[in-house]
């Protein structure tokens, strides 16, 4: 019988919960979805995808993207073989698009 389910963001990895992985709230190989948080100061290396495009909303905080400042409200669109590298100015939190779902498609610079 359909229901309600509930399950906590910190049973996924790195907040990825839609894409064609495990575990995944919805298997697809045409989209992943994550929810990200970020402490100030937290980083990631520069990266690229070889196939996908990733968006980036930012629902709260300031972050920069690849030598660009971005906050609250704006989307970034990344498309593949751009590499970007990534800081939190400020706590954040971030909704992650990437398509199509290629698990094995990123790339450290």
């Amino acid at each position: 019988m359909p229901g309600i389910e509930k399950f906590l963001l910190s049973d996924f990895k790195l907040g990825w919960v839609v894409g064609n992985f495990s575990p995944s709230l919805m298997k697809s190989d045409q989209v992943e979805v994550a929810v990200k948080y970020f402490k100030s100061g937290e980083v990631e290396p520069s990266h690229k995808q070889l196939v996908a495009t990733e968006l980036t909303i930012v629902v709260s905080g300031t972050i920069r993207l690849a030598e660009n400042t971005y906050s609250e409200g704006e989307i970034i669109k990344i498309d593949p073989e751009i590499f970007a590298d990534f800081e939190a100015i400020t706590d954040a939190s971030l909704v992650c698009i990437k398509y199509p779902s290629l698990p094995n498609d990123k790339v450290l610079e």
